[in-house]
This record gives structure tokens, C-alpha cells and sequence, in this order.
């Protein structure tokens, strides 16, 4: 199977616009954008005492995990797409077994 397209271009532009950079410091930034998504969640559902009204930074700071996630995969050598499919008969596995996809049944 071959790198999807965005993994690709992930790679291309942080082979141009950034310098080498470690899996820890990536992982970081990872973690780091995720907790920006969940700020906005916390500020889109008044800190989850209401529905979840999305505001303009939701879909940005999607984006933000999205691209570090891909960079993560790019310097690590992972096939999104195949880890994708990995994961999804994995869950498969899990529902067939347990009646659940989560882990811990």
C-alpha cells in the first residue's frame, strides 16, 4: 500500500520548511494540539454543561492534530492507511468477540 496523499505532503513540507526535528518533540506538539482541540470542545459546549455548538476554531485545531499526527507518521516510517486498517479489524475483531469496540471487556 502507498503513503496517502496528505501523508505525503506532510512530508514534503516539513523536508523543506522545518528543521530535523525528534519523534519526542513531535509527539509533544502532538499532545499539545490535542489539548487545543479539547479547549475548544470545552468552549463550544460551555465547559460540557451544554450541546457542543462548534465554534471557528474546532475545525483549525482539527487541523493542527491532523498535520502533526501525519508528521509523527512521516518520520516514523508508518503507513497511515495501512495502520488504519490494522486498527479497523482490530475493532472488528473486538465487536465480533465482545459485542464492544472498547478495549477492556
Amino acid at each position: 500500500m502507498s503513503k496517502p496523499k496528505s501523508q505525503k505532503l506532510v512530508a514534503e513540507f516539513i523536508a523543506k520548511e522545518f528543521k530535523p526535528t525528534s519523534v519526542g518533540a513531535w509527539l509533544l506538539d502532538f499532545e499539545s494540539e490535542v489539548g487545543e482541540l479539547a479547549k475548544e470542545w470545552l468552549k463550544g459546549s460551555d465547559y460540557g454543561r451544554g450541546e457542543l455548538e462548534l465554534q471557528e476554531g474546532w475545525a483549525e485545531e482539527m487541523g493542527d492534530v491532523f498535520f502533526v499526527l501525519l508528521a509523527l507518521a512521516e518520520i516514523t516510517d508508518v503507513d497511515l492507511e495501512e495502520a488504519l486498517g490494522k486498527a479497523i479489524n482490530k475493532y472488528e475483531r473486538r465487536i465480533e468477540n465482545t459485542g464492544s469496540a472498547a478495549s477492556g471487556n
